[in-house]
């Protein structure tokens, strides 16, 4: 696909841009080609279109460079963030993202890690009709966990939690919600839930990958007890070392944040974890900062996932009744 119409489609389908609306698309100055194809998908669209580069400086972010200040004060409809994906800036990228969406009002679509094939070949790939096929999946299994007091997950490397998520609605990427104004990466393909701070208990065994690191050369084992992280174990000390760094960001980066499967039937397990985590059949469980998601209370600066392969998804309701939305790995919801 044309990375352009990839982009037109996921701004038409997903931020439901229209004509006449302004945009600013922000972009790492090594994005630049990514960022080009939003503008035009954009232009094509009939928006007011604004770029923005954010030139290549050695350290890493931790400030809005005033010439973004400017630019993000202007209060577009809709924000486009095209921008690098590594771990180091993701407390930079949270506070633009709380910039841009401080008014409840600006649709934004946050793209750390996106890559050029990620609209060629990959998640961001998608025709209208795929998208739509996408966000039918989502909300028959969004459904299906209507009343979900807890959630249960388990796979064969070692996986044991159990998460609690009472009164806390599950809610999907795939599709803008207005009511909540939801920003939402891009590419898309996931169904989401804030969990209760204190009700996550067990063992996750990350086999895949995590966020802001890529694939694990080596399982990652964390114990997890009343939603906060116990310990954590890895082989591979340089993984461990950075995963305890992100635990260590804040007192409430170790605590659960996320709880999330992936639906995205077009994602590939690549290095880039913006696209890993929506593989269809997967889960990711995350750490860190969700006060952009409903009933979310995690104020962190930080925010990790850890994916997890061929898992089995089981879900208690309030009446008692046990759902299983997983089988290793396949839907049985669909």
């Amino acid at each position: 696909m044309e990375p352009w119409v990839a982009a037109r489609n996921a701004l038409e389908n997903v931020l439901e841009a229209s004509e006449g609306e302004r945009i600013l698309v922000i972009c790492d100055e090594e994005k630049q080609d990514i960022g080009q194809a939003f503008t035009k998908g954009a232009l094509s669209l009939g928006l007011w279109t604004r770029f923005v580069v954010l030139k290549k400086q050695k350290n890493v972010r931790t400030s809005i460079p005033k010439q973004l200040q400017l630019a993000l004060a202007q209060k577009p409809e809709i924000f486009v963030n095209i921008l690098k994906g590594n771990r180091e800036e993701t407390p930079f990228r949270i506070k633009i993202i709380k910039t841009e969406t401080s008014d409840r009002k600006s649709r934004l679509g946050h793209c750390p890690g996106v890559t050029l094939d990620m609209l060629t070949d990959g998640a961001l790939a998608l025709s209208t009709q795929d998208h739509k096929m996408l966000q039918g999946h989502a909300y028959k299994l969004m459904n299906a966990l209507e009343d979900t007091v807890s959630v249960q997950v388990y796979n064969k490397s070692g996986t044991d939690l159990t998460i609690g998520v009472e009164s806390r609605s599950f809610f999907t990427d795939t599709k803008l919600d207005w009511d909540q104004m939801k920003w939402m990466n891009l590419p898309t393909g996931e169904v989401i839930v804030a969990p209760v701070e204190n009700l996550t208990n067990g063992k996750l065994l990350c086999d895949l990958a995590v966020g802001g690191i890529g694939k694990v050369r080596q399982p990652v084992e964390v114990v997890v007890k009343n939603g906060k992280v116990e310990s954590v174990f890895c082989e591979d000390k340089q993984h461990l070392a950075r995963i305890k760094q992100t635990f260590s960001t804040d007192e409430w980066a170790d605590v659960v944040g996320e709880f999330a499967l992936g639906i995205n039937p077009k994602a590939r397990f690549v290095d880039e974890f913006l696209e890993a985590e929506k593989m269809f059949g997967t889960v990711h469980v995350a750490f860190g900062a969700n006060t952009d998601m409903p009933g979310g209370k995690n104020l962190s600066k930080n925010h990790m996932d850890l994916m997890v392969s061929e898992p089995t998804v089981i879900v208690t309701k309030n009446d008692g009744k046990r759902v299983t939305v997983l089988k290793k790995g396949v839907f049985l919801v669909r």
